[in-house]
């Protein structure tokens, strides 16, 4: 048996930390070392909470306990989005490879020159977009990416949430704000199936929140050579959120309602093939947790067993993608 990937989370303040450090406690392949946390205050609550995962850990005083560990092979970067790129800058620097929680801050060129350094060590980082090994996402992507579909030429996202109003400020320091904190995860499947986008024309509305700059409501039209994708997020919808992805082709579409837990999708073809009939079929999905599938494929790629199923320069171009979506960069 293949001796455990030793690693140690680095923040705890993104909303999917807990999640996270759940999945890696419960990987048998995965050794926990530690969890550092920079602001004491945040620290003191959670060990006190004994909420989620947070009392099954070793709590790390310094940032060096996890950079200057060499038995330390990996980090969970789990910091608030105005704090993570710093954290994951440093970790890669000490050599160790990055499971990065979303989105990649809003410094461009500094993440790509985190990416430079990682692929100069031959290093991994690996975004934490939710819905990649989601097997409903899965299946649409390699039937888009394989022709399957026929030529594609629409794709639309809705993926609103309801956030409160006592998040609002923190959100507002991003621009395009709820935008900005979930575009990439349909982003990421966006141009994994369509590429680079030429143009990026985005429309983001303060419709119903008191807080200045808070983007609650936002739409962004990309386009391609021979196609379009329309993405919105807003922050405002009704509980529970009815967040849908849908790929047209040609030849054949597919539609995800709900994105999660999602136990059907509906796959429409103008000719039988592949095990599919002709016309409207309810596919049967996979049920996959957050979370497992991407550690699990994480700790494959640190081993060697894969290649990974991102590369480097996809991750970039998920990250340019989002911030010429909000705005933060040009072109």
């Amino acid at each position: 048996m293949a001796e455990t990937i030793s690693m140690a989370m680095y923040g705890t303040k993104h909303s999917h930390a807990p999640g996270v450090l759940s999945v890696m406690l419960a990987n048998p392949d995965v050794e926990v070392v530690g969890v550092y946390e920079p602001d004491r205050t945040r620290r003191d609550e959670l060990e006190m909470s004994e909420d989620g995962p947070w009392s099954h850990v070793r709590w790390l005083d310094s940032s060096s306990d996890i950079l200057e560990d060499s038995s330390i092979v990996a980090v969970a970067s789990e910091g608030d989005n105005a704090e993570s790129l710093v954290h994951t800058e440093a970790i890669v620097e000490a050599g160790k490879h990055v499971f990065y929680d979303k989105p990649a801050g809003e410094d461009l060129p500094r993440f790509e020159q985190v990416l430079a350094s990682a692929k100069r060590q031959g290093l991994l980082v690996q975004m934490g977009y939710m819905f990649r090994y989601n097997d409903g996402f899965a299946r649409i992507a390699e039937w888009a990416r394989s022709g399957y579909l026929g030529n594609v030429f629409s794709v639309r996202a809705h993926m609103s949430t309801n956030v409160g109003a006592d998040s609002h400020a923190r959100l507002a320091k991003h621009q395009g704000a709820i935008l900005y904190d979930l575009g990439g995860h349909v982003l990421d499947q966006v141009v994994w199936i369509l590429g680079r986008p030429k143009k990026i024309t985005s429309f983001l509305h303060t419709e119903l929140s008191e807080t200045l700059g808070f983007v609650d409501n936002s739409v962004v039209i990309l386009e391609f050579d021979s196609a379009m994708a329309i993405v919105d997020i807003a922050a405002m919808e009704p509980k529970p959120a009815a967040r849908r992805f849908e790929v047209y082709g040609d030849t054949g579409s597919a539609i995800l309602e709900p994105m999660e837990p999602s136990t059907t999708l509906r796959l429409c073809l103008t000719e039988a093939k592949g095990g599919f009939p002709e016309g409207v079929t309810t596919v049967q999905l996979e049920a996959r947790p957050r979370y497992v599938a991407s550690l699990a494929a994480f700790v494959e790629d640190i081993r060697g067993l894969k290649k990974p199923d991102r590369s480097l320069d996809h991750e970039l171009l998920v990250q340019e993608t989002l911030l010429r979506a909000t705005g933060a960069v040009e072109g």
